[in-house]
């Protein structure tokens, strides 16, 4: 099977925007690739955090992804920094990629732009950190949106740049362009995001999450419950295109909105429903691998043996083709 590789940062509790946008595409590609699944706290240490808090940070992540439907036997889940090789393969790439290359990178723009009392070495270098965390097992496929389009063809240039000089080594890999919708915030306005406090997360209890829907942004032409409205311009309707199947959806909630035949809370209260649907089972998961902390740090350790025992296999290999191994130790 072709190899895949994604990542995912454990900067704080998992969304319904994590979920929608990338866990569930994840959860449907296992089994059809040999699937690495990084938890890179690496590269979550390029903006400010609190050191004592990030070993929770990542083993919460770690459940929530095995909640979410992360299968332990189709899909290796790891911790990066438990793999040196990701730091090792990342100087190698460093000597071979042009500074102009990294300063053009959008995310850095971005981020520098956000954080600009941290603009460290590290949001510079990001991308080579993700190109080494690809090509250290051999990437062929990276699920991505089109927003990330950028640093899988970075990461197709840095093989380039290796290969080049130093002899075929690393496939150049392919974005595989998934259809994972960009959730939108409770705000109707950014990306759905907990430090923008506009997030639901995939544990908060029914309650909680009502008391956030309810006064959530909707259609703003809807001002009296007679009035009617365009669902397609609807925060709230763009959840329920997550959540609400066919027909409730369009004979339903659509017409229902276009005709005033449902007004806004009724509307919110179906997608309550709707949404509890996805997410109870997920939280019932979560509560079962609560209780199994040491397996499920088991399962953590044994696919960090694993991935180090890949690593060392690509590093070897690095270090033959750059001169860095004498010929009597191989």
């Amino acid at each position: 099977m072709k190899v895949l590789f994604t990542g995912i940062q454990p900067t704080g509790l998992l969304h319904i925007g994590n979920y929608f946008g990338a866990i569930r595409n994840w959860v449907e590609l296992q089994g059809r690739y040999r699937s690495f699944v990084s938890i890179v706290d690496l590269h979550a240490m390029t903006i400010a955090y609190e050191p004592s808090r990030m070993p929770e940070q990542v083993f919460q992540l770690a459940l929530g992804l095995l909640a979410c439907g992360i299968d332990a036997d189709k899909t290796i889940l790891f911790i990066q920094s438990e793999v040196p090789g990701h730091a090792d393969l990342t100087w190698v790439f460093n000597t071979l990629t042009p500074l102009g290359e990294l300063e053009r990178m959008t995310q850095f723009k971005d981020k520098a732009s956000r954080h600009r009392k941290n603009i460290n070495v590290g949001l510079l270098d990001y991308p080579v950190l993700q190109a080494a965390d690809i090509l250290l097992y051999k990437g062929q496929v990276v699920p991505v949106g089109e927003d990330q389009i950028q640093h899988v063809e970075f990461t197709r240039e840095v093989a380039r740049y290796f290969n080049t000089r130093y002899g075929e080594t690393f496939p150049e890999c392919e974005a595989l362009l998934t259809a994972t919708p960009r959730v939108m915030g409770l705000d109707g306005e950014s990306k759905m995001s907990k430090s923008q406090g506009n997030f639901i997360g995939l544990l908060e209890p029914r309650e909680e999450i009502w008391a956030k829907l309810a006064p959530a942004k909707t259609d703003p032409a809807r001002i009296r419950r007679t009035d009617p409205g365009t669902p397609e311009i609807c925060n709230i309707y763009s959840y329920h295109r997550l959540v609400t199947a066919e027909p409730e959806l369009s004979e339903t909630i659509a017409q229902g909105c276009r005709t005033a035949g449902i007004g806004c809370l009724d509307c919110k209260r179906r997608l309550l429903n709707n949404l509890m649907g996805v997410l109870d089972p997920i939280q019932e998961r979560h509560r079962s691998l609560e209780g199994r902390r040491n397996d499920v740090r088991d399962l953590l350790d044994r696919n960090a043996e694993v991935c180090r025992s890949d690593a060392a296999r690509t590093i070897l290999e690095v270090k033959e083709r750059t001169g860095l191994t004498p010929t009597w130790k191989i």
